[in-house]
Order: C-alpha cells, then sequence, then structure tokens
C-alpha cells in the first residue's frame, strides 16, 4: 500500500484535516445515518452511563447549539433537517414531538448527485452561510450534533453512516493491529491513511471506513426508490401499517416509529433494497386489508427484480440496513434460499455482528440494534441449515454477541395511549428472545447429530451406535423441555382471544403470532427424535425390544402432539406473520410421521401411521383456504404427497399382535440404569382423552365445522403419553 510521500513509513501516521470545499455552506463528513435508526441517540439503552441525557434534554441541547450557531431557522421545531446525496436527515428533540415538514434553509455536502424533495415540499437552492465555511467551524459544530446527550462517548453511528460503509479489520488481514496501534488517532478515533479511514471502536476492534460514492450503483439511489414507490403508488403508507401491525410486532428488526417520521419526509430516506423488502411483505395481506381488498395488486415480480438488483448493490457499500432488508426478504414466501442467507451471514462479518459491541465507542442505541440484528442473522443461519440440509456458517467459537435483553429494544414503539398496543409489541419482543433461545438449542442438535464429524463418530460406534445418540440426546432434550416450561402464558396458544376483531379486517380473529414458535419447537422435537429413530432402524436385530418400544412410543407421543397444535391453530394464528422456516417446519411434521410409518416393525402400526397422515393431510387441506397460511400448508402438502407416494414402495409388513407383543413389553418394565427420566415437554391432553376428541375436530370456526376423516380404530393415548420417558 503506497503511502503519502509526506508521511515517513516509520513514523505514527498523522491524521491530514479535509481541505474545506469550494461553495459548501457546512461540511458533512459524517452525516448521522443512512438506515432506518438515524434520528434516535437519545432513545439510549438503560446499559451505557455515557447517555444521563433525557430526550428532552437532547432536544434542548441540540436547539440551543443551533441558536447560537445561528446555522438553521427551525424556530421551534424540534428537528434539525439537512440533505446529503440526495436523502434528507433529522435529528429529533423528543419522541412525542409533533411532526412538521420542513420547508426550511438546507446545506449542501460534498458529493451531492441529485436534488429532491418530500412529497409536497418544495426544494430551495442551497444557502451558503459565510460563518460557517471554515473547515473547523463546520466539524465543530458536527461534533456538538454527535455529543448530543453526553459529553463523554461520541454519538456517532458506525454502521449506518450515509457517506460511508465499514469492514472490519480481522486479525489476520493485512493490517497488522500492532501496527495500527501506531497509528494517530484523532478526537473522533479515527486517522486517515491513503487506502481509507481507520476507525477505532474500542481497544481490540477497529473499521476501515470507506466511501460510498465509489461502489457500484450509487448513482442510481434515488432513482431506484422512485422505480420502487411508483410501483406500489399511491398505497405505499397503508402496505407500510399493515407491515407494522402484521410482521413488526414478532420480528423486531426495526424502529417502528423512526420508519414512520421518516416515510412521512420522504421514501427517498431509506435504502432501496429496505423499502422494497418492507412493501413485499406487507402485500401478502393485501387481501385481508378492507382498504386494499378490491384493488390490483401491486406487480410484486418487478419489485423483486428492483429488490435483487439494489440489494446486490448494497452488499458492495454494507451497513446495517443491508443486514435489514436481507432479513425482510428471507421472510417472503419464496425467500428461503440457502445462497443469499450464506451471503447475509457473511455481510453481517464484515460489520463486525458477530462480535461483542457491549464496550464499543458507538451510541447505545445502535449496540442494541447490533444485537438484535446478529441473533436474527443467528436464527436464519441455524433454520436455514435445518430446512436446507445444510452445514451451519455460524459456530459458537466464532460468535460473541451478548444474549438480548429489554434494554436492546427501542424505548419507544407504541402509542402511550393504546394499551393493546403495548402489550402485543412487548409480546412479541417477548417471542423473538423466546425464539433466539430455541435457535440456540437447535444448533446445539445439529452439531450434535448432523454434522459430517458427528456422524462419523456415531457410525464408528458400531453397536453401541443407538446408545451413544441416546445419552447424547438427553441433554438437549432437557434443555427443551426447560425451555418450554417458561414460556410466559402469553406466549402460549391458548393465551390469545379468537374473537377479538382484526383492525385490519372487520371480522377475523385477532392475529397471534406464537404459531411460528410453537413450530419451531416440534421442529427441534422432531429433528432430534428423527436422529434416534434412524439409529433405531439401523440396529434393529441387535437393539432390545424394550428400548425399541419407549423409544418409538415417546417418538409417536411427539408426532400426536406436533398434529393436535397443527390441528388447533385458529385462523388468528394462520392470518399472522410466519417465520420462513415455518413451511418447512409444517413438512417436517408429515416426513416425521413418514419416518414411523417406514420403520414400524408391524403391519397394524405401518396402518395407524397411514391414517393419521391422512387425517394431517386433511387439516392442512382445511387450513390452505385463501388468506389463511396458503403458501405454508400447502408445500407441507406437496411433501407429505411425495413422502407417503414413496412408502408405496415398502414390501408389505407381517401383522402383530398388538396386544401381546405390548404385553411383552410391559412385562419387560423395570428399573434401568439406561433409561432416563425425561418426560415430554408439550401437552397432548389427559390420560383416556381419545385422539378423536382432541383431533378430530377443528376449532376453526369458518372451516365449515368439518371433523377428519374417523379411523377405525383409534386407541387411547394412555400408551403415548409423557410416562414412556425419552430412553437416555
Amino acid at each position: 500500500m503506497a503511502l503519502s510521500p509526506s508521511v515517513q513509513r516509520t513514523a505514527p501516521i498523522a491524521i491530514a484535516p479535509k481541505p474545506p470545499q469550494a461553495k459548501q455552506a457546512i461540511r458533512c463528513p459524517e452525516p448521522p445515518t443512512e438506515s432506518l435508526e438515524s434520528e434516535i441517540p437519545a432513545l439510549a439503552s438503560a446499559d451505557s452511563d455515557s447517555f444521563p441525557g433525557s430526550p428532552v434534554l437532547a432536544g434542548r441541547t441540540l436547539r440551543a447549539t443551533t441558536a447560537v450557531r445561528g446555522t438553521f431557522s427551525i424556530e421551534d421545531d424540534p428537528h434539525i433537517s439537512y440533505h446529503q446525496n440526495g436523502n434528507e436527515y433529522s435529528i429529533p428533540g423528543s419522541p412525542q414531538s409533533r411532526k412538521r415538514k420542513l420547508n426550511g434553509e438546507i446545506s449542501t455536502c460534498e458529493g451531492n448527485l441529485s436534488k429532491r424533495s418530500s412529497p409536497g415540499m418544495s426544494a430551495h437552492p442551497p444557502q451558503h452561510n459565510s460563518s460557517l465555511s471554515s473547515t473547523a467551524a463546520s466539524s465543530s459544530f458536527l461534533e456538538e450534533i454527535a455529543n448530543v446527550g453526553g459529553p463523554t462517548m461520541l454519538k456517532r453511528t458506525l454502521g449506518l453512516q450515509n457517506d460511508r460503509y465499514s469492514q472490519y479489520i480481522g486479525p489476520t488481514t493485512d493490517f497488522e493491529p500492532s501496527l495500527i496501534n501506531l497509528s494517530t488517532f484523532d478526537p473522533q478515533d479515527e486517522s486517515l491513511l491513503s487506502r481509507g479511514t481507520l476507525r477505532k471502536v474500542s481497544d481490540a476492534e477497529t473499521f476501515l471506513t470507506l466511501p460510498d460514492h465509489t461502489t457500484p450503483g450509487f448513482e442510481h439511489i434515488i432513482e431506484d426508490a422512485d422505480a420502487i414507490e411508483a410501483i406500489v403508488a399511491p398505497h405505499g403508507r397503508r402496505l407500510i401499517d399493515i407491515y407494522f401491525e402484521v410482521v413488526h410486532p414478532a420480528f423486531p428488526i426495526i424502529q417502528k416509529h423512526v420508519f414512520l417520521e421518516k416515510y412521512e419526509r420522504s421514501y427517498r430516506e431509506f435504502s432501496p433494497p429496505i423499502l422494497a423488502a418492507v412493501y413485499i411483505l406487507a402485500i401478502n395481506w393485501w387481501e385481508q386489508s378492507e382498504a386494499l381488498c378490491g384493488l390490483p395488486r401491486p406487480n410484486v415480480v418487478k419489485l423483486e427484480c428492483l429488490v435483487r438488483s439494489t440489494l446486490q448493490d448494497a452488499m458492495n457499500r454494507p451497513k446495517l440496513s443491508t443486514i435489514q432488508a436481507g432479513l425482510l426478504l428471507s421472510q417472503r414466501p419464496e425467500g428461503d434460499q440457502w445462497a443469499p442467507t450464506a451471503q447475509l451471514v457473511a455481510v453481517g462479518q464484515e460489520l463486525g455482528l458477530h462480535l461483542d459491541c457491549s464496550g464499543w465507542k458507538i451510541p447505545p442505541w445502535e449496540k442494541g440494534l447490533r444485537r438484535r440484528l446478529a441473533w436474527a442473522l443467528y436464527m436464519q443461519d441455524k433454520w436455514g441449515a435445518l430446512v436446507h440440509g445444510r452445514p451451519s456458517h455460524i459456530f459458537s467459537t466464532n460468535w460473541a454477541v451478548r444474549t438480548l435483553s429489554v434494554n436492546d429494544f427501542p424505548d419507544v414503539e407504541w402509542d402511550e395511549n393504546n394499551e393493546e398496543e403495548r402489550q402485543e409489541i412487548v409480546r412479541g419482543r417477548e417471542l423473538f428472545m423466546r425464539a433466539v433461545q430455541l435457535s440456540q438449542i437447535l444448533s446445539e442438535i445439529l452439531e450434535a447429530f448432523f454434522t459430517l464429524e458427528s456422524n462419523r463418530t456415531i457410525a464408528e460406534a458400531g453397536p453401541q451406535a443407538t446408545h451413544l445418540v441416546l445419552s447424547m440426546a438427553k441433554p438437549v432434550q432437557l434443555k427443551l423441555k426447560e425451555w418450554y416450561g417458561e414460556l410466559p402464558t402469553a406466549l402460549r396458544v391458548e393465551s390469545y382471544s379468537t374473537s377479538s376483531p382484526s383492525s385490519i379486517q372487520p371480522g377475523f380473529s385477532k392475529r397471534s403470532s406464537v404459531g411460528y414458535l410453537h413450530l419451531a419447537y416440534f421442529a427441534a422435537e422432531i429433528t432430534l427424535h428423527r436422529r434416534i429413530i434412524r439409529s433405531l432402524a439401523g440396529d434393529s436385530d441387535s437393539m432390545d425390544p424394550y428400548i425399541q418400544h419407549i423409544c418409538r412410543s415417546a417418538a409417536k407421543a411427539r408426532l400426536i402432539s406436533a398434529m393436535d397444535f397443527v390441528n388447533r391453530l385458529t385462523p388468528g394464528h394462520l392470518r399472522s406473520f410466519w417465520y420462513f422456516a415455518s413451511k418447512a417446519n409444517f413438512a417436517l411434521i408429515g416426513t416425521f410421521g413418514s419416518l414411523l410409518w417406514a420403520t414400524s416393525p408391524g403391519k397394524e402400526e405401518a396402518d395407524w401411521y397411514r391414517r393419521r397422515l391422512g387425517e394431517y393431510r386433511w387439516t392442512l387441506s382445511v387450513s390452505s383456504k385463501p388468506g389463511e397460511g396458503k403458501n405454508i400448508t400447502e408445500f407441507a402438502m406437496t411433501m407429505l404427497d411425495i413422502s407417503t407416494g414413496l412408502l408405496k414402495r415398502l414390501p408389505e409388513k407381517p401383522s402383530l399382535s398388538r396386544s401381546a407383543s405390548q404385553g411383552d413389553m410391559v412385562a419387560h418394565m423395570g428399573p434401568s440404569s439406561f433409561i432416563g427420566s425425561l418426560s415430554g415437554s408439550y401437552p397432548i391432553g389427559g390420560p383416556g382423552t381419545s385422539i378423536l376428541n382432541r383431533f378430530g375436530t377443528l376449532p376453526n370456526s369458518d372451516a365449515s365445522g368439518g371433523q377428519s376423516p374417523e379411523s377405525e380404530d383409534f386407541t387411547s393415548d394412555d400408551d403415548m403419553d409423557d410416562r414412556y420417558a425419552t430412553p437416555v
């Protein structure tokens, strides 16, 4: 790397101040943000001692600063606005402030490529203030803005800046950490090099920041945003409202009030891919909106074409908004592809999302955002690895992100006068945190049973393979049981009323996304038991019949519980937001039933699974009515048809006397050093409750009151409940 001739190689690298730009009102080397969270330095989380100021105090400080310097004419408005590269930004004085369209003076920064204004706003030519023409004055002013709310730590973002992006400098790159420490850093913890600007966020972590304008597609940002908005116009705001009502509570990776404030000013303030991603997700509930259901749907194909190209451009200058857009796009019906997930993980590592940012010199609210995005990326990777059968990209040895807490979420997300909205958002945050916990357990399952190394270890165990699998399963099963037992009442399926009207469509039951959390739990349980059943099938000749019976009984109980859960889903559940893996998780229930059918020792047991799978398919078909999770359940039906079609090729199984075989098993029951005491984690009904009573009648009020096809020999759950412990 060539250094400037004026800088000696052996000396610390000097900081060269940027020369003042000609015809420039204010130098803007570091606008506060480019993404959705650009306006909330005052919303600091409780884990920071350097941000004691309240939002009101922050606003007063900022207004006082601007009043003394005479930079903007904003009167009593708590927002300060400026433009950079065609984007408008503001810093709020209070989250309760009234919203106004700003028609005051605007200042231009270097690299301004185009002039634009929000709808209904008139664009003004740049006003040059001679009193602020010097670099020192503008730099000092920007520093005071950055330090609003506390003088001890700069309130500057790392992953959300407007004019530049950041790259994490790892320990093995061409930058030697020891040499980096020889460089001279200014009060903003930056050091200017010929290659870029170093940004030191802690004693151990440093980033290289580079300008946006040199990246492909930068000149088309405004044009792309206009094209995206034109596709959905004039329904953009209604789609935004749908998104925040349906998707956001259960998947809170965006600050709601900031997004809405920015959208009211101009959609051009957003990175094009995240704007398109929000629209694409919201359109899935188009028919459920009373205001939109009778209107032509926007062209989703065009939106997806635009979002693919703009997201690829954004990855050339990755920011936290790039991760947000990628995660949202992965939640669309056909968005669960593995390759984009791998790319997102790579971008997240580029931004340092795998690191612990607790001690970084960044705003506290950005720390919370980083943690939420990091864990959302973790979930995407782990559930993607499960449903696609691929190796995970994230490993515990290179993951230092701190556990989520309530302090990692925005302080202001709801109307203080709307208690129902507050409860829904709080419940959604709890759901998200529990989903992260479950994903960590899933990671243990994948690592213990489904890596190449673990498969080789189990195979090399020979006759003891099943015993090894069962011993490995015990601690994971205990964690699953503990996780489910600790779920709060608000996240139970039964906690949601089916009679509360939806604000989108009168007559619809209240939406609830808890379904995707419970379905994910069953998928994790089933994944564990699938490995046990496979091991039994491969060692059926030498395995103790009693252990086989106990293992299969436990697996049977999990299958019945999962089918019962699907049967109890209401329209409110089905019309809600479902996590991207849900489509495959529904299918995994059918796949598990097919596995148990295929490995059944006798004809009677095989017929039992055949009938249960027929009933499960019927339940899925009833649930696939328009507007009720159609894409999710249709995929599960397709996969079920494929697996049961393959089962028709099985040779006919021998007929066994069920009563005799069970009598033999019960006679052998007794203490065993090998059999553990794990019980099932999900309630499936009390003893003596028949499957027909619990599974035959659908609770959905609009399901034509239908019942599942009756079988000739429904059995009692007495031999399927949790007294059959998982043998570990």
